[in-house]
This record gives structure tokens, C-alpha cells and sequence, in this order.
């Protein structure tokens, strides 16, 4: 009885549906001009409202785009400014290394500084704690000087004996406004305490806040700690005067907003840990804003033109707007993928500003992304290098040891030397390694109580990695020999290291001295030093070499072309 009332009553539902469609569609019989003029109005108001919405949405977007890129600009003035700053740190400690200061020998110390910051915008400045200026690089050696103008900076290096980088101050040798980086340095001898200082101009630092980096209508400014100005792209604003806003106080960084005489401005503000320095970028509110208000102008004309052009019209723009918004998306997917963007023209110019801001930012990625490739394929060729050596000094330090400890002792100290020659390519890598240094590195575990035993002599000569490292290796060979058996076996033995350039050639000669040679317990085979400088320095550096045996000392002569030296050095600029 249910089974069939149930089936009664779907038959009866479909005439009763049909009959209220019927009814309905009775009713909303109306004439073509009605169903024109409320498709006007479904039309234009939606379309309105939408494209109020996706212009609200396009300006936003284009607020963090525009933000996000000033950062990135203050962030890259942060950055070229401690990297100048780092790059002032280790040079001043080089300069502490020099022999010159711990001798009390200040006039070659001076001549040496001198020599090394000519070309550049820095001068040295040394400093003892009664806050006097032995010397300044800006004027000759002895000339009478004032005490230093940075009082508070000085006391607070001192006490911290750590770097210190100094407010802005007017320097009274210089006459300009000035900033230092100090290194307090202690002697060994006399253990007097120095401060090695470079300063530099204020103005050196105007290339780091350049509008170059910066958007239309934005200037940016360096200030120190104390809240004066260093730095600026607004040439009204004078170097040394306190920065015009109220935000230099407050450790704020991001995005703000700050009133000054009436007048809002949109501020971007980066710290930098490393100087205690400000950057800001600043423009004022108005400005920033200005695109935004025109963008909302022009919507409501073309809005209103599109009421008075019709329902096309409306379509039109709606779908002109959505399909850039759809365009932007679409490269924004690109970018995420990793995929070169082109910059589309658009008819709306903020759509065409963001197309532009995604094909740079993928053209910065891609860039990235193949330095860091370089980079990778860099760091694994020189660890192939680094351990093809190792091995090569494994199997020469078992092949020629006599026991388990003679093994690890020979292995531990060409170990080390391969360190300290792979420290002085690191540390010089830019610019190469002096010939110098890395044979003063290299002899300095073997050198005896008497130095003078141990003469280095010849010109400034610079090196790529490749044959820094290998001359080291033989230098730390041929010392080690010279102590086992050589001129350093005893107590009068002398070592004389000279090089010197010849037209093309790069020449060098290892002579040894006083030494007692004893046929019966010089080594019968080769050792490593030998096989070094025979194999290595003529394979790898197409060197070419000579060995003479004299009463009192063996003596090498080596010869090398003068292009193998720093063949693989970024060429001078």
C-alpha cells in the first residue's frame, strides 16, 4: 500500500514542477528593452564593484612589491656598507702582523702602510693611549700632529680591546668629516698597546646610498649611531648635521610612517649590526600615494563611461582587468618554477610595473641560481685538487717513513703546511698570494732561534692558488730536509732563499750553507721535497730545474715561465 502511494506520488510531482515553471516564466515575460536595461545594470555594477576590488588588490600587491624591493635596497646599502667595512678590518689585520710594529720600528711601518692603501681612500693612523698620533698616512712621517679627535671611541677600543667602528666626526688632519675603524693591537716586545686605525672620508660612503637602487621619488640616507647624518642621495642634506626625522632614535627597522612639520612621509628602515649604523629611505606619503589615488580616479571615470558605453563596454574592462591580474598569477607561477618571465605591456600601468618587478626578480633568481652552480663546481674542483694532493702526501710520507710515528710526524707537518698555503689563498684570494708571505709562512715552524740564519730576498711577486700551493708544498719539503740533514742540522748553518724576475721567467734559488754532509746517512731515494719539485713544479708549472750538490750544502735552481704565475688571477681592472 506505502510501495504504491510512494510511486503516486513521483508520478505527481512532475506536471505540478512544470506548471510553476510555466507560471514563472508567465510572469517574467517582459520587453526586450527591460532585459537590456537590467542587463546593463547586472553589467556595470558588478563589474564596478569588481574591478574596485581588483584595483584594491593590485595597488596592495604593488605596496609589498614596492616595500619588499626597498628593503631589499636598504638591505643591499647594509650590506656594501659592512662589506666595506670588513674589507677595512682585514686589512688593518694585516697590518698588525707587520714585523715593523712589534720591533718599535714605526717610520718602515708607516712606508709599508703607505704602500699598501696607495690608490685607495683610506689612510692609517696609529694611536697610543695617552690618544696621541704617532703617525698619519695622510701627512709625511714626522710631522707634528694633534691628539686624536675621537676621544670617547678611543677610551671605549681600549677597554674592549675589540674593533670598534666610530661615529661620523670633523677630523682636524684631514679637515673633513671622517670615520674610523680601530684595532687595538698589543706588542710582544715592550708589550705596548697601539690602536691601529684606517679612516675614511664620509664622503666615500655617498656611492652606497645612490637613487640607482632606489624607487622614483625615495631618497636614502647613512646615519651613525649617534644620529648623524653620513650619507645621503638629498643634496640638502648636510654630512655631519642630525637627520631631519624623529625615527633615528627608536631601534625600529621595516616599513613606517613619521609626521615632520606637518608633512607624513613613508619611511624603510634597515640596522646594521655590524656599525651600529642606520639606513633609511624616506619619501613623503603623498608621493607614494599618488599613483594609488589616480588609480581609483580613473576607475570611477572609466566606470562612468562604461555606463554611458553599455554592457560591452563594461565586459571589456572587467575582462581587461582580470586577464592582467591572470597574467601576473600566471608569471608568478613561473617565478616559483624557476622559469625566465617576460615583461608584458599592459594597458593599466600597475599591472605592467608588476610584470616588470616579476621578470627582474627571475632574471635576479636565475642569476643566483648559476653563481651558485659556479660556485659549487668551484669548491668541488679545488677539493678534487686538495685531496689529490693529500693522497699524493700519504703515499710519499708511508713510502718514505721508517716507522708508524716517523709516518704520522712527516704527514702531520705537510698537512699543515698545505693549510697555511690553503689560509693564504683564501685570505688572497681576490688579489693572489705574495711570494713573500708564503715563503715566510711556509719556513716559519723551521726558522732557529737565530733568524738570521734564514734570509728571504727578492721582489713582490703575486701568485695564483694553484702554484702558491705548490711552491709551498716544495718550501715546506725543502726545509724539512734542511733540518733532517741540511743546513738547519746544526747550530751555524745558513738558508738563502732568493727570486727575482728575468724578462719572461720567474727565477728562484734555494742555496744551503754550513751544512754537514755526510754521504753515509744522506737518504738513498727521493724523498717527497724531491719529488715535488722534480715532478710537480715541472709538470703542473712547466718549470724547469737545476740541482747542485756543493761542498757545504745542496743548491736548487728553479725556473718558471712568468705567465704560469697568475694565469687563472681576475685580470686588473
Amino acid at each position: 500500500m506505502s510501495k504504491r502511494l510512494f510511486s503516486g506520488g513521483e508520478r505527481g510531482t512532475a506536471p505540478t514542477g512544470l506548471a510553476f515553471l510555466a507560471r514563472l516564466r508567465s510572469r517574467l515575460r517582459r520587453p526586450l528593452s527591460f532585459y537590456l536595461a537590467a542587463l546593463l545594470a547586472i553589467a556595470l555594477v558588478p563589474s564596478f564593484l569588481f574591478s574596485l576590488f581588483i584595483l584594491k588588490r593590485s595597488t596592495d600587491e604593488q605596496e609589498k612589491v614596492v616595500g619588499a624591493l626597498l628593503m631589499a635596497s636598504t638591505g643591499s646599502v647594509t650590506r656594501v656598507v659592512e662589506r666595506q667595512v670588513d674589507s677595512i678590518l682585514t686589512t688593518l689585520r694585516v697590518l698588525s702582523t707587520a714585523r715593523s710594529i712589534d720591533t718599535g720600528d714605526l717610520q718602515s711601518f708607516y712606508e709599508r702602510a703607505s704602500t699598501a692603501l696607495a690608490g685607495t681612500d683610506s689612510h692609517l693612523i696609529l694611536i697610543d693611549g695617552a690618544h696621541n698620533q704617532l703617525f698619519n698616512t695622510r701627512v709625511p712621517y714626522g710631522t707634528p700632529l694633534a691628539k686624536s679627535s675621537d676621544s670617547a671611541s678611543i677610551d671605549q677600543a681600549f677597554k674592549s680591546s675589540a674593533p670598534l667602528i666610530s661615529n661620523i666626526f670633523f677630523g682636524k688632519t684631514a679637515q673633513k668629516w671622517v670615520y674610523n675603524v680601530y684595532l687595538p693591537v698589543t706588542t710582544p716586545v715592550g708589550n705596548h698597546r697601539y690602536l691601529l686605525t684606517l679612516t675614511q672620508d664620509a664622503d666615500s660612503m655617498q656611492r652606497a646610498v645612490s637613487r640607482d637602487v632606489l624607487s622614483a621619488g625615495w631618497n636614502a640616507a647613512l646615519i651613525d649611531a649617534a644620529g648623524n647624518l653620513i650619507a645621503s642621495s638629498d643634496a640638502e642634506l648636510q654630512t655631519g648635521r642630525p637627520f631631519f626625522l624623529d625615527i633615528v632614535p627608536a631601534l625600529r627597522v621595516g616599513v613606517g610612517d613619521v609626521e615632520h612639520e606637518g608633512v607624513n612621509y613613508r619611511t624603510v628602515t634597515e640596522f646594521s649590526l655590524v656599525t651600529g649604523w642606520k639606513i633609511v629611505a624616506w619619501a613623503k606619503s603623498a608621493d607614494v600615494d599618488a599613483p594609488a589615488y589616480w588609480s581609483y580616479f580613473w576607475l570611477v571615470l572609466v566606470g562612468i563611461l562604461s555606463a554611458v558605453c553599455a554592457v560591452l563596454g563594461s565586459f571589456a574592462i572587467a575582462r581587461l582587468l582580470a586577464q592582467g591580474v591572470t597574467l601576473l598569477a600566471r608569471d608568478a607561477h613561473l617565478l616559483g618554477a624557476g622559469r625566465p618571465i617576460a615583461p608584458r605591456s599592459h594597458m593599466i600601468s600597475e599591472v605592467e610595473t608588476v610584470s616588470a618587478a616579476l621578470a627582474e626578480a627571475a632574471l635576479a633568481r636565475a642569476k643566483a641560481e648559476n653563481e651558485i652552480r659556479f660556485l659549487m663546481r668551484e669548491v668541488a674542483h679545488r677539493s678534487k685538487n686538495q685531496l689529490t694532493v693529500i693522497q699524493s702526501m700519504l703515499n710519499q710520507s708511508l713510502n718514505t717513513s721508517e716507522s708508524s710515528q716517523d709516518f704520522a710526524e712527516s704527514f702531520r707537518k705537510r698537512i699543515s703546511g698545505l693549510a697555511r698555503s690553503t689560509d693564504l689563498m683564501i685570505a688572497n684570494a681576490a688579489q693572489g698570494v705574495d711570494f713573500h708571505e708564503l715563503a715566510q709562512n711556509q719556513l716559519q715552524p723551521f726558522i732557529p732561534d737565530d733568524p738570521e740564519r734564514v734570509r728571504l730576498s727578492g721582489p713582490p711577486v703575486r701568485l695564483d692558488a694553484q702554484v702558491s700551493q705548490t711552491l709551498g708544498m716544495a718550501l715546506h719539503e725543502l726545509a724539512t730536509n734542511a733540518t733532517k740533514y741540511g743546513a738547519l742540522a746544526n747550530g751555524r748553518g745558513l738558508i738563502t732563499l732568493d727570486w727575482w724576475l728575468a724578462g719572461e721567467l720567474f727565477c728562484l734559488t734555494w742555496r744551503e750553507s754550513g751544512a754537514d754532509l755526510d754521504p753515509e746517512i744522506r737518504p738513498m731515494r727521493k724523498g717527497f721535497g724531491t719529488m715535488v719539485l722534480e715532478r710537480m713544479l715541472a709538470m703542473v708549472l712547466g718549470a724547469e730545474l737545476n740541482r747542485t750538490l756543493h761542498a757545504d750544502g745542496i743548491e736548487w735552481r728553479v725556473t718558471i715561465p712568468r705567465e704560469r704565475l697568475n694565469e687563472h688571477l681576475p685580470a686588473a681592472r
